[in-house]
């Protein structure tokens, strides 16, 4: 990334919740709430899965993936948002940003790729779960879990590295963390490429996936609309609901933020929606995935009963 800087502006300024100094308590209680929540809940989420062999199923081994990335997600933002509402100078260096910004990135595109991944597993599991333990073997949930990483690595490093930008004293970013688009509107340079790329990665890492998740609970109603028990249908039902919310608030916030024309977005308003994919689905995941499971459940008792 190149950064002609005549004023020899080497950090940036974070203005987040500064500029809304009323709500600068209740911000801070919020996100530490998420924060702690985010760690119990996931990390309880991977030791209960690697504790229980009856959870050792593809099923689980995606959703220990999952609070793992969630897990590092909230770690490489929010600790840095609650640290910055009480800093008087919250700056960042420029290394540190473009460090921080590349590692968000990295998490955010793995867990849309992962999300995909768990729907094709649910899929196979409902409308073929004769096939289900042949499909869906160790290799191939490691190759799936694994290209999900490696083409998050891949494709971040290409938008990072395609990025062309040049600043002149504008070092104010308006939001919480570096964040790639409150990034660009700073530099003095034409970022019309920079902007295509962001769009043409988005469409590879938000819009497909989400399309691809969508298509798969549309055959698993399907499927479960074909089942007798009316108590069986509304469980599935139930469950895939809730799932499908979240997925929908982290790809829909998401996409709200990436895909849209950047000439008539708010700042502000895109660094609050950010909060939904950057800090209220890491904390809501395991909740959702785990609350109505009898498996993860059964799991919880027997911790319980060997504690005793």
């Amino acid at each position: 990334m190149a950064m002609d800087n005549v004023t020899a502006v080497f950090q940036f300024l974070l203005i987040g919740i500064s500029n809304y100094p009323q709500w600068k308590d209740m911000f801070f209680t919020l996100v530490l709430i998420f924060y702690l929540s985010t760690l119990l809940g996931n990390g309880f989420t991977i030791f209960l899965i690697h504790f229980d062999p009856n959870l050792h199923t593809p099923m689980y081994f995606f959703l220990s993936n999952l609070s793992f990335l969630d897990l590092c997600y909230g770690t490489a933002s929010m600790p840095q948002a609650l640290v910055h509402c009480f800093s008087t100078h919250p700056y960042l260096s420029y290394p540190w940003c473009l460090t921080q910004m590349s590692v968000s990135l990295t998490l955010a595109t793995a867990e849309c790729f992962l999300l995909a991944a768990m729907a094709y597993d649910c899929v196979v599991a409902i409308n073929n779960p004769l096939r289900y333990s042949v499909v869906m073997n160790g290799p191939a949930c490691v190759c799936l879990a694994a290209t999900s990483w490696g083409t998050s690595l891949v494709l971040t490093a290409m938008l990072i590295l395609s990025l062309r930008l040049h600043f002149y004293g504008a070092n104010v970013i308006n939001h919480f963390v570096c964040e790639i688009l409150s990034l660009i509107k700073l530099a003095c340079s034409d970022i019309s490429f920079n902007e295509l790329m962001i769009l043409i990665t988005s469409v590879f890492t938000l819009l497909l996936p989400f399309g691809f998740v969508l298509l798969s609970y549309i055959r698993i109603a399907m499927a479960v609309i074909r089942i007798c028990s009316a108590k069986g249908r509304l469980e599935a039902f139930t469950t895939c609901g809730s799932h499908l919310t979240m997925v929908t608030i982290f790809y829909g916030t998401a996409i709200s933020m990436y895909m849209k024309p950047q000439f008539n977005s708010s700042p502000d308003q895109d660094k609050f929606i950010s909060v939904f994919y950057g800090a209220l689905t890491p904390m809501l995941n395991p909740l959702i995935y785990n609350l109505r499971n009898k498996d993860v459940k059964g799991a919880i008792r027997k911790v319980m009963l060997k504690r005793t």
